[in-house]
């Protein structure tokens, strides 16, 4: 158990550096987003390609942040009945909707998207705006995002299955989130 600890461990490490890229990438899509505007109201000059990097920033912002959302406990949850159980039974539906739910779908989606992003890699895909971007950059960062919310869905599962067997002290309590 030791050893899927210190895997959980360096998961966690990886997506908090993840999530403070991400942190980045908001600012410098609303650097870019003031800077367009500026440009184009100030000196009627406007690029697609400006607008196409907000984009790809944006999709950086969602699919890095995503896992370390995860990390914190701090993603959406239905709680009708999470509320309501003990702590032993959220560990038991938290590890349920793992094993069923989070990485099934988060690997089916990576699984899905990356022939597209190898495609546009190998083709060369370029957006049809004119001045637009290569796509290959966003897509490859669609598959990287979904690859690292499953990820941390298997480091999220390592520590609910050491809580549940006694040998992590995990708070379920959503209101206070894992750091």
């Amino acid at each position: 158990m030791d050893a899927l600890l210190g895997l959980s461990r360096g998961i966690d490490r990886l997506n908090t550096v993840l999530g403070r890229l991400a942190a980045v990438l908001v600012l410098a899509a609303a650097l870019l987003s003031a800077g367009n505007a500026i440009m184009r109201y100030a000196f009627d000059y406007s690029s697609n390609a400006w607008l196409e990097i907000q984009w790809y920033l944006f999709a950086g912002v969602v699919m890095f942040g995503a896992a370390n959302t995860l990390r914190r406990n701090e993603h959406v949850r239905v709680d009708l009945v999470y509320m309501s159980v003990s702590d032993r039974a959220r560990l038991w539906i938290d590890t349920l909707g793992i094993i069923f739910f989070l990485l099934p779908f988060t690997l089916f989606l990576g699984w899905l998207s990356w022939p597209i992003a190898a495609r546009a890699f190998t083709t060369g895909e370029m957006s049809s705006s004119a001045g637009g971007l290569m796509r290959w950059p966003v897509r490859m960062v669609i598959c990287v995002g979904f690859f690292m919310v499953a990820l941390q869905g298997l480091s999220e599962l390592i520590k609910r299955i050491a809580a549940l067997r006694g040998v992590l002290a995990l708070s379920t309590d959503y209101e206070k989130p894992q750091q």
